[in-house]
This record gives C-alpha cells, sequence and structure tokens, in this order.
C-alpha cells in the first residue's frame, strides 16, 4: 500500500475513534443524568404525594366549609325555597348518608305529674303515669296526626301507624291538657370523601356537627351537634337543641363543578315553654366512638363539679342516671324553672 493511502487510511480511523468516543461521552452523560434525576426523583416523590395530600385535603374541608354555610342558610328559609351553589369536586366526591344519627327527647309539661312512655313494640307503646291523669295519647309523624285512648288498666296504646323516621308522642289529661311529650327522630347528613396516599379521608356533616377521619388515625370532632345552655337574666334556665335533618333526593358523585340546590323543606318546634323532667339522648351510627364523646361534651361542667363536691349548688345539664350520660342527659336547676325550645329543620339537596 503506498505511504499516503496508508496515512490517509490512519487518519481516517482516528476520526471515527474520536466520534465514536464522543458517542460514548454523550450517551454516558446522559446515562448520568437520567441517573441523577431518578434519584432526586424517589428523593422528592414522597414531599411531592404530601404536597398533592395536603391541597386535596384543604380543599375538601373547603368544601365542607362551603356546605355548612349554605345548608345554614337554607335551614332559616320558609319552606320551598333555597339556595343553588357549584362546587369543585375534582378530587373529592360528594354522598348523602341516611340514618346517621338517633335522637330521643321527652320532658314533662306540667309539674302536677311525672309520665314516661316506654315498651315500644311495633304496634304499642306503655304510657306510665305518676298521678294517674293520663288520658289519651295524639301520635304525628310524617303520614299524619292521630288520636288513642290510654288503656286505664294497663296504660298500654295500642295503634297501627308505621312509626319510622319521626314521631311526636304528646300525652293528654281528662281535660285535654297536654302533660308530656316524647319524641324520636332519624338525621340524616353528608359525607365528603377525598383520596389521599394513605387512604380515604372522610368529613361527615350531620346536625350542624363535623366528624372528620383519616385512614390512619383516629376519629375527631371538629363540630359538635348544636345545644345551648344559658341561665337567663330574669331568673331561669333555658336549654335549646336545634336539630338539622339533611335528605338527599339524588345520586351528587363528583364533577369538575358539582352542581346542588340546597332548599328548605320546612321546620318543627315540639318543645317551646316551661318543661320539667327534661330528658335526651342520641346514638351516632357513624363510628361508636363518637356518641360518648358528645355525652364527654355536654357534661363537662358536670364532671368538674363532681370532682370538686360542688354539685349541690351546680346548675347546668347534668346525667340523666348513669354518670356517663349513656341513659340520656338532663338539667340540673336546683328549683328554678327550666325553659325548653326544640326546633327540628328539613333541609333538601338535589
Amino acid at each position: 500500500m503506498p505511504p499516503a493511502r496508508r496515512l490517509r487510511n490512519q487518519s481516517n480511523r482516528r476520526g471515527d475513534e474520536t466520534a465514536v468516543s464522543e458517542v460514548l461521552g454523550v450517551i454516558m452523560m446522559l446515562a448520568m443524568v437520567i441517573s441523577i434525576m431518578g434519584g432526586v426523583w424517589v428523593f422528592l416523590n414522597p414531599y411531592i404525594s404530601d404536597f398533592e395530600d395536603n391541597t386535596n385535603w384543604n380543599a375538601a374541608n373547603g368544601i365542607a366549609d362551603r356546605l355548612e354555610d349554605r345548608i345554614d342558610v337554607a335551614a332559616d328559609l320558609p319552606d320551598g325555597t333555597g339556595i343553588r351553589h357549584k362546587f369543585n369536586m375534582r378530587s373529592s366526591m360528594l354522598q348523602g348518608v341516611s340514618n346517621l344519627e338517633l335522637w330521643s327527647i321527652s320532658a314533662d309539661l306540667t309539674a302536677l305529674d311525672i309520665t314516661q312512655i316506654n315498651d315500644f313494640t311495633t304496634s304499642s307503646f306503655t304510657v306510665e303515669s305518676v298521678n294517674s291523669t293520663a288520658e289519651k295519647v295524639i301520635i304525628q309523624d310524617e303520614n299524619g296526626i292521630n288520636e288513642f285512648n290510654i288503656d286505664v288498666n294497663t296504660g298500654i296504646v295500642t295503634h297501627n301507624l308505621p312509626l319510622a323516621d319521626w314521631y311526636i308522642i304528646t300525652v293528654l289529661n281528662d281535660n285535654d291538657e297536654e302533660i308530656h311529650k316524647t319524641m324520636k327522630y332519624t338525621i340524616s347528613g353528608l359525607r365528603v370523601i377525598t383520596s389521599l396516599g394513605n387512604g380515604e379521608h372522610e368529613i361527615y356533616l350531620i346536625n350542624n356537627a363535623r366528624i372528620e377521619h383519616f385512614a390512619d388515625s383516629a376519629w375527631e370532632i371538629s363540630k359538635f351537634p348544636r345545644i345551648e345552655f344559658e341561665q337567663l337574666a330574669t331568673g331561669g334556665v333555658r336549654l335549646s337543641i336545634i336539630l338539622t335533618n339533611i335528605e338527599v333526593n339524588r345520586s351528587l358523585g363528583s364533577a369538575n363543578h358539582l352542581g346542588i340546590e340546597i332548599i328548605s323543606a320546612g321546620s318543627l318546634n315540639p318543645f317551646s315553654g316551661q318543661c320539667f323532667n327534661v330528658r335526651y339522648s342520641l346514638t351516632n351510627s357513624v363510628s361508636p366512638v363518637i356518641t360518648p364523646q358528645y355525652d364527654d361534651n355536654w357534661l363537662t361542667e358536670y364532671t368538674l363539679n363532681r370532682a370538686s363536691g360542688t354539685l349541690d349548688s351546680f346548675v347546668g345539664l347534668s346525667p340523666f342516671e348513669r354518670a356517663s350520660g349513656a341513659d340520656g342527659i338532663s338539667v340540673s336547676s336546683i328549683g328554678l324553672p327550666v325553659y325548653f325550645d326544640v326546633s327540628i329543620n328539613e333541609v333538601l339537596v338535589e
């Protein structure tokens, strides 16, 4: 091979080797960059996930705040009127949940007798009157108002009514004067569900209360039902209970812009005025830990006075029988008149 051609071939080989070396260098550089980016992603991924979870959690709480505000407004409106609102449900889902709470409320309407209603069956119940003044009952439920006599020998009232979601039983004496009322009311509500990295986050909106739960933590109550107790400047005490029932008439679900109507369905006021032997209780079915926490909250002052030995002068909410409140909550008034108000607001979501 001539020397000139040999030199040309050697030069070409060196050029090819240089090109291959540059390509390998670029590939190694890209591999290094990808490796570094992968390491950065692995390092940052938990923080990014936590940031997304925090954003979605804040959005869910914002939805719950707006729902509470709109429900409060609609509950005070005249029957059949309401408001329409759109919610951004990008990361959450809204559901209606039925029969979450059962409230039982009773009180005597006169100081001349003590009356209790118990032994409920599907078609009867028993009225016990200490001074035997109970003569008949009026039963109000979602289907109307009916009157029944009380058996003079057994105190049993036999009826043919399907007492289901709610009813109010009013006991009358022989002068048609109201001497006692007992009512039961079933409460439904809403649930906001949000998917987070560690599972579902739930917010229950029930009867003016808010209950929150993370998949890896305990239930938390951030707002309690509206029970107000106050001493009056004119003498006496007032206990006010406001119940809000939310009925959902359609599937809600999730959407970028979920439009719903919140409409007032009217209200009931079964108790208003001076009452005696007031008693109320509830059962919350969201979790077994909720009802005891409600009772503990309402009996906080009673528990403090019991521990300090000052129950003789205590005025406020007190347990009906057992100190835990498991048998219901009553009022300790040390002889002061008790004014008892109960308002039940019905709200439709559709």
